[in-house]
């Protein structure tokens, strides 16, 4: 009895022993970091978002977002006088999130948030986290409209 003891517990520490010693040098802790020439280069945002006492809240007549999903943040608000339009923008799990100017006329100004999600991610987190965007107008908001859209595109990963 005293060798079956012995053996087994022998037979355990080789065990653990060898699952010690085996190693994964391309995966660490949240997998591995892209390489630079894997990311896709975004406009960059050269205004960053005012904390909230910095920033003039655009009236939520202004604001057309039928085009969004339900659950979408709807937050727009004004810095710089009025050049600069900032809006809360929603990013999950390996996604990051940007705002782009698809137009400027006199009446309207429309900007869609694009989710950028690379297109073979390994494991992701599931969060849904809320980040504020900007855009840079070539004039003042004022009373003009600021029409929201939102789509997501799959980028190279590696």
């Amino acid at each position: 009895m005293r060798r079956l003891h012995t053996t087994v517990g022998a037979g355990v520490l080789l065990l653990a022993a060898t699952a010690c010693a085996e190693q994964q040098p391309d995966v660490g802790f949240g997998g591995k970091p892209p390489t630079s020439s894997s990311i896709e280069q975004r406009p960059p945002a050269s205004v960053r978002p005012n904390p909230p006492e910095g920033r003039s809240n655009v009236p939520a007549k202004q604001i057309d977002a039928t085009a969004l999903p339900k659950s979408y943040p709807r937050e727009v608000w004004t810095q710089h006088d009025g050049t600069v339009v900032a809006a809360t923008g929603q990013e999950g799990g390996c996604g990051s999130v940007h705002a782009e100017l698809t137009e400027q006329t006199a009446k309207k100004v429309g900007i869609v948030f694009i989710e950028e999600i690379p297109k073979a991610a390994d494991a992701c987190t599931m969060d849904i986290r809320y980040r504020p965007v900007t855009v840079e107008l070539d004039a003042p908001l004022d009373t003009r409209t600021v029409v929201l859209e939102q789509r997501q595109v799959k980028v190279p990963s590696e």
